[in-house]
């Protein structure tokens, strides 16, 4: 296993102190990176587990913090902070481009070879970060197929993958449908994956907390969904290494 190292990293944003956590591969020169935005809950191990295992793949990781260093596992209060979140473009990309302007500013960041993923609430601001012309190499979001303002999808510069399981009731078929028309019509390079008997939120380990009505893991996809995102982060961040 390649040696890593890691540490948190404090940032204002949306009013908040937010505690992300940094990961960065062995060796000192300067690394593609990637943005990881968690499910609406929060900031948890499970993002911190991901950003570690992209450090090891030779990338500058940064999975970023939503609620101000807090994991929100009571669904009532996840949606009383997260559903206004999701209604306001504005304060995503605030929360989006204070973790982007973070993780540009450690020196071991290519600046040039940065890509999103995001997760649910985490998805939708990677989306935003790219309507709001951000110079992203890519854009990876699972079950946040949010769409945005009119026309605002036009500035969006990289290819857009996102990942749905097909009996999501959160992110129905109808939202899917609106997500990619917005990705077609303003020529957006994007693909879409539908997993197969998948709910919301199957890429993430069962949690010991209550949980929205909808949500439930599934092992073979959630490792599936993990290989495409390491597969768009390869084509995308090092193909012309």
């Amino acid at each position: 296993m390649t040696t890593i190292t890691t540490r948190t990293v404090e940032y204002l944003a949306d009013g908040l102190t937010m505690i992300g956590h940094l990961a960065l591969p062995a060796g000192v020169d300067r690394r593609p990176a990637v943005l990881i935005g968690p499910e609406g809950t929060g900031l948890s191990d499970v993002e911190r587990r991901r950003a570690d295992a992209l450090a090891e793949l030779g990338y500058v990781a940064l999975a970023f913090d939503l609620h101000g260093g807090r994991y929100l596992d009571d669904p009532e209060e996840m949606l009383a902070r997260c559903l206004p979140l999701l209604a306001d473009p504005d304060r995503m990309r605030d929360i989006g481009h204070a973790a982007f302007d973070t993780l540009r500013a450690e020196p071991r960041t290519d600046s040039d070879r940065i890509a999103a993923v995001g997760y649910g609430t985490g998805g939708a601001i990677a989306l935003e970060l790219g309507r709001a012309g951000v110079g992203l190499r890519a854009i990876g979001t699972v079950n946040g197929l949010i769409t945005g303002r009119p026309g605002e999808a036009a500035r969006i510069r990289c290819p857009v993958w996102a990942g749905v399981g097909s009996e999501d009731p959160i992110m129905p078929p109808a939202q899917r449908e609106a997500f990619t028309a917005e990705m077609q019509a303003a020529g957006v390079d994007w693909r879409l994956v539908v997993y197969g008997g998948a709910l919301h939120a199957f890429h993430h380990p069962p949690v010991d907390h209550a949980a929205l009505p909808g949500v439930g893991h599934h092992p073979r996809h959630a490792q599936r969904a993990w290989h495409d995102v390491v597969g768009l982060l390869s084509e995308c961040l090092t193909s012309a290494e």
